[in-house]
């Protein structure tokens, strides 16, 4: 199932020109610099999530006696666990943030229930957070490069840039990644590693800018 439609395009900032201001008699103060130039530039970023959450399943046999042998407070608690379990007859989910918490738990119960626990493989999935997160990142990268390319531009032809004009979003694309709700369809023999490759989400944004151009780059904040 694909991750949850993004918003559509948006307006981030559009600020009028400044007005021209007053000359200044000549000899008080450097002149005005020329007005409506510009530099209208591009740029695009692309970014990876992995997921940040994990759900496991497990179920519990009738077999009596699997966690009989107990001898610590974390095997009773399992125990009180198995039997609950048992009763209702449903099998239990645990949704973890840290894998490797996950793989240690995962471990223990097998450990310790043996062959009267049957756990399924993790299901890797996103938050609704973790993918707001990953567009909000995108965006904010693309606006960086497109302002880096819009001072390389400006830097070729001896100018500074100035403050921005415009800056649009464009185009928002997402792919990858799972959500609580899909249901993984992946095949038993995929090792961690791949099952989280696997629920890894991408998404990519490319925006439009308009930047004022100051005038001559100073020379001594280009040596810097």
């Amino acid at each position: 199932m694909a991750l949850p439609a993004p918003p559509p395009a948006r307006l981030f900032a559009e600020l009028l020109p400044a007005p021209t201001p007053t000359p200044t008699p000549a000899g008080r103060g450097d002149p005005p610099a020329p007005s409506g130039r510009e530099v209208h530039v591009s740029g695009s970023a692309e970014l990876s999530a992995g997921p940040d959450r994990a759900r496991v399943s497990l179920r519990l046999g009738s077999r009596k006696g699997a966690a009989g042998a107990a001898r610590s407070s974390v095997t009773r608690r399992l125990e009180y666990i198995a039997q609950s379990a048992r009763q209702r007859g449903v099998p239990v989910c645990i949704i973890f943030s840290d894998f490797g918490k996950m793989q240690n738990v995962c471990n223990l119960l097998i450990e310790k229930l043996g062959t009267s626990v049957t756990i399924s493989p993790p299901h890797f999935y996103h938050t609704p957070e973790a993918v707001d997160t990953l567009r909000r990142q995108v965006c904010v990268a693309a606006v960086g490069n497109t302002r880096r390319k819009a001072q390389e531009v400006c830097r070729l032809f001896g100018q500074s840039l100035g403050k921005p004009l415009l800056i649009r979003e464009e185009e928002t694309k997402e792919w990858g990644g799972h959500i609580d709700s899909h249901l993984s369809n992946s095949p038993d023999s995929l090792t961690l590693q791949e099952r989280i490759q696997n629920a890894t989400a991408y998404a990519s944004c490319r925006v439009f800018a308009v930047f004022e151009i100051k005038g001559k780059e100073n020379r001594r904040n280009k040596l810097l």
